[in-house]
């Protein structure tokens, strides 16, 4: 009896009792949840993979530039090889290579189809040029082509800018691609091409039979050299200051980004005259210069003026211009553009050459290097499914994107022309 009594004691424990209760309350508040809605996970799911676009062949044209005595071509025939080789089709007008050096035979065996009609050409999903195109050439063309050409600012006007909107074409400019480093490949190599040149160029226009007072830009035993004023210490500075200090000329160098002064300094090898763009300090230099190359580029509109019409006025009788910057505006307030036939203009005694396509003077070079830039893009391009979406993808070659299907993106252009300017990442998202 007593044994009974102690098991009835031990359940009636309190605590006992009470874990029983929250048990059975546990199991009264499960929900039970359909087997067919739990066995799901278990089983093998299909992969969701992205479906890659269909890749297009690209059909581009190369017309024979007809403007401003260029005498470059945007891709030559080792370039063309490439291309073909992939699959993609390539139509050349016949002599677009020719002031180059490049025969109508040499683009055949690289692939390429002849077009003796530019009306041939232009009906290539893409166009692809090294001078802007004429008005007469843009009626040739057609809604969603794709252009890439340099903008080259002085030269344009609001008329072209209304009639590549007409045409709903999307219109790149060279000068304003980048690559994977932020930096604008186009611009690099002919700037590197353009400093040597303008340098060799000064050095003829200052003797006698290029209109100057008979100076050497290198001095000899007993006679000072030549001095040269650059404005700007980018890729054109660099290569024009190697090539002046090359042919022993003494170098001044003036810009307001000081680290580029720096890397300038470190790249060259040795100290050099380097200075912030004070105009007292500018205007002193100026005056007693020799030779005075503009060097500023700009990132998205007008190269700033640094150098005013009464500086110029004060500049030595005989001096020399070269305004390598002319193609987006000029760095001297009394620079206008001039052309391969006639490059030079004497404005207050000084000799002023303005060419905007300076490289053409050495184009077969300027060609190769203008096309080493732009095979590997187009077949990157020839990869990414099409052109347009691979430009579209692509934050550096929308960079480029001036003109949109009918509208026009670039701002600058817009206030310049008073025209609307609409935003291409609101073009993009919209699907305009």
């Amino acid at each position: 009896m007593p044994a009974i009594r102690r098991e009835e004691s031990l359940s009636c424990k309190p605590g006992k009792n009470k874990r029983n209760r929250n048990l059975m309350s546990e199991k009264e508040r499960k929900i039970s949840v359909p087997k067919i809605l739990t066995e799901g996970h278990l089983q093998p799911q299909a992969e969701m993979l992205e479906v890659p676009l269909r890749r297009e062949k690209l059909f581009i044209g190369i017309p024979r530039e007809i403007t401003l005595q260029e005498n470059r071509v945007a891709l030559i025939p080792s370039a063309i090889a490439t291309l073909t080789a992939h699959g993609h089709r390539v139509t050349v007008e016949s002599a677009a290579g020719k002031k180059s050096n490049y025969s109508d035979h040499e683009y055949s065996e690289a692939g390429a189809d002849i077009a003796y009609d530019a009306e041939q050409v232009y009906k290539a999903a893409a166009i692809i040029k090294v001078a802007p195109p004429t008005l007469e050439e843009i009626e040739l063309m057609h809604p969603n082509q794709i252009l890439i050409s340099p903008l080259q600012m002085p030269t344009i006007s609001s008329d072209y800018i209304n009639r590549l909107r007409h045409k709903r074409v999307i219109a790149l400019a060279m000068e304003y691609i980048k690559d994977s480093s932020d930096t604008f490949p186009i611009v690099r190599i002919m700037s590197e091409l353009a400093g040597i040149s303008a340098m060799l160029t000064a050095a003829e226009l200052m003797a006698v039979t290029g209109g100057g007072r008979g100076v050497l830009l290198g001095g000899i035993s007993g006679v000072p050299s030549a001095k040269v004023v650059i404005l700007g210490s980018g890729i054109v500075a660099e290569y024009a200051t190697r090539t002046a200090l090359g042919l022993g000329a003494e170098v001044r160098i003036f810009d307001n980004n000081i680290y580029k002064l720096k890397r300038l300094q470190n790249l060259v090898g040795r100290p050099l005259f380097t200075s912030a763009i004070d105009p007292y300090i500018l205007e002193q230099e100026l005056v007693t210069a020799d030779v005075a190359i503009g060097a500023m580029h700009s990132k998205t509109g007008r190269t700033p003026l640094m150098v005013g019409e009464e500086i110029v006025e004060k500049m030595k009788p005989g001096a020399v211009i070269i305004d390598v910057s002319i193609d987006q505006g000029g760095c001297f307030a009394t620079s206008e553009v001039t052309s391969l036939e006639r490059p030079t203009f004497i404005k207050h005694e000084v000799i002023h050459y303005c060419v905007p396509n300076l490289a053409s003077r050495v184009s077969r070079t300027a060609s190769m290097a203008v096309s080493n830039i732009l095979a590997p893009i187009l077949t990157r391009a020839g990869g990414a499914g099409s052109l347009e979406h691979y430009i579209l993808n692509n934050a550096g070659m929308r960079h480029g994107i001036y003109a949109y299907k009918g509208y026009l993106t670039n701002e600058y252009l817009g206030r310049r022309f008073q025209i609307k300017y609409t935003d291409l990442e609101l073009l993009i998202t919209s699907n305009l």
